[in-house]
């Protein structure tokens, strides 16, 4: 289970509104066939391992990270349709399918063939690896990481607005990385005047995954209109840029009045937010954050520009309890931590 979540991670942010679902098929103990998620949701992580596999698929047991599908879709079959016919033995999923098409029912399918089920195998760490399509399936908008790059008193900039670089070029290229993994990005209108990003994927091999990028703003520039109520444009089809954007880089920016509207964007099950400190505190406040991306230099600033802007809190116990530490690793001389929020019970 652990190498289908493994290749699972390498569509991450490319195969919405499918899950990135990673699948390995194990025949008389050796790998027989390995599947991920294509991008654009196409061929399904078991269509692939069982391709590979071919007449080696008969009386192996396949481990995947989601239950698979029950059903029929113009763009293919029903991947318990497919490992029925293939004469699988055993199938072990990490999770079930919140998709009420399936709901379940891809379990049944292949129990009433004969194929011996396992569940819940390596559960915790599916739900991480897929969870924008799981958080877009429970709460109807993307899984949100919010990126701060920080100095050990929490600053990211100067008084006088200078920020680059604060953190080293090992902890700038996980962030990139991180962009690569998520399908738009967004930044507040602060940022988008102040800094001119470009918001791309600048690492060798990884540039054809930048994201779709997003501008928060309530007054957005006079030749646009704020987002619509409606489904918004998918990372295929972008709404125009401002009249200045070639300086910011090539391609197309969306602009949203709130970070509620985030539900209506299409195909975007991962958004990664990178700032500034009131655009990240809306977020925060509106309770929409999934996940912290920290990286703090061994720097101090001091009166520098807080990460944050004010929260709203009016007592400090409504701050704890709501984060936990997933993970912790040095980059060069800077440090990450990763967060993820305590979910409520019930």
């Amino acid at each position: 289970m652990g190498a289908a979540l493994a290749l699972a991670e390498r569509t991450r942010g490319r195969t919405a509104p499918n899950p990135n679902v990673g699948c390995v098929i194990v025949k008389d103990g050796r790998v027989a066939g390995r599947g991920w998620t294509q991008p654009g949701g196409r061929p399904h992580a078991e269509a692939m391992a069982l391709a590979q596999a071919g007449a080696d698929a008969r009386g192996a047991t396949v481990y995947t990270s989601l239950e698979p599908c029950a059903h029929v879709s113009p763009r293919g079959p029903a991947c318990a349709d497919l490992l029925i016919a293939a004469g699988v033995a055993r199938v072990v999923a990490a999770l079930p399918d919140p998709d009420p098409r399936t709901g379940g029912s891809g379990l049944q399918r292949l129990s009433a063939a004969g194929v011996a089920i396992a569940a819940g195998v390596g559960a915790a760490a599916a739900r991480r690896a897929m969870a924008g399509f799981l958080t877009r399936q429970a709460h109807g908008r993307p899984h949100v990481t919010l990126k701060l790059a920080t100095s050990l008193d929490g600053c990211i900039a100067l008084a006088n607005g200078e920020s680059r670089w604060i953190t080293g070029e090992e902890a700038r290229a996980h962030a990139h990385l991180e962009r690569s993994r998520h399908e738009a990005i967004l930044v507040g209108r602060g940022t988008f005047d102040a800094d001119a990003p470009r918001l791309d994927v600048r690492l060798p091999g990884l540039e054809d995954r930048s994201p779709m990028r997003i501008v928060l703003s309530s007054h957005p520039h006079p030749s646009h209109s704020a987002a619509p109520s409606g489904p918004l444009p998918s990372p295929g089809g972008r709404g125009k840029e401002p009249h200045d954007a070639r300086r910011k880089g090539e391609g197309d920016w969306l602009y949203l009045a709130n970070p509620a509207q985030i539900a209506g964007l299409t195909n975007v099950d991962h958004l990664l937010i990178e700032g500034g400190a009131r655009t990240a505190a809306s977020f925060l406040a509106a309770d929409l954050v999934d996940r912290l991306l920290l990286y703090r230099a061994p720097v101090l600033v001091g009166g520098g520009v807080a990460s944050l802007a004010d929260l709203g809190l009016t007592a400090l116990t409504q701050a704890h309890g709501r984060w936990q530490r997933t993970d912790m690793r040095l980059l060069g001389s800077d440090t990450l931590e990763v967060y993820e929020r305590v979910l409520s019970e019930g």
